[in-house]
């Protein structure tokens, strides 16, 4: 009685929730598809290194994510369309808990996750700098390679962080004198 399906890289342990009788077959597939990824392909020490890095798990495991799918899609070519059609019908079904969102407004790690699952066809913009961020996190090959491009991508949530504080205190400040 689990809320998600996960990987345990480190015991080995596939866990899988009970799913809805209404899920389909290529639902399936993703969700087996996407674990297989972590049991083949996610290092153990690479979790490890992570944490002594003190990088963030989510953009970690969103970067990884992407990885783990290229390549279990590349060794496994029928997971392709499964992919592609699961993401969309979890996307039209509120999985992602995007209904009425304006995913523009979404921050950019939440952009970058629903880009590479979903998919361009939703039309998420990226400026220049977040769009040299993509282009890394679809050529990431090895989970050294994840790690790095976490760092990248934590500066830069941390600059933009930065950037909204200050705009908020220049507003405030602005109004204070009106």
């Amino acid at each position: 009685n689990v809320p998600t399906a996960a990987f345990n890289v480190k015991d080995r342990i596939l866990v899988v929730p009970i799913l809805d009788k209404d899920i389909s077959a290529v639902q399936y597939d993703l969700f087996m598809g996407h674990e297989v990824g972590h049991a083949l392909y996610t290092p153990v020490e690479g979790c490890v290194k992570q944490d002594k890095l003190k990088l963030n798990n989510s953009i970690c495991n969103i970067i990884e994510d992407a990885r783990i799918e290229k390549r279990i899609k590349n060794k496994y070519p029928g997971l392709r369309g499964s992919f592609v059609k699961a993401y969309k019908e979890l996307y039209d079904k509120n999985f992602f808990n995007t209904q009425g969102a304006n995913l523009q407004d979404m921050n950019f790690l939440d952009r970058i996750n629903l880009h590479t699952k979903v998919g361009a066809y939703l039309g998420i913009k990226f400026d220049e700098v977040e769009r040299e961020l993509l282009r890394e996190i679809e050529s990431v090959e090895t989970y050294d390679d994840v790690l790095d491009v976490a760092r990248k991508v934590m500066d830069y949530m941390k600059k933009q962080f930065e950037e909204q504080k200050e705009k908020i205190k220049l507003e405030q400040i602005g109004r204070a004198h009106v």
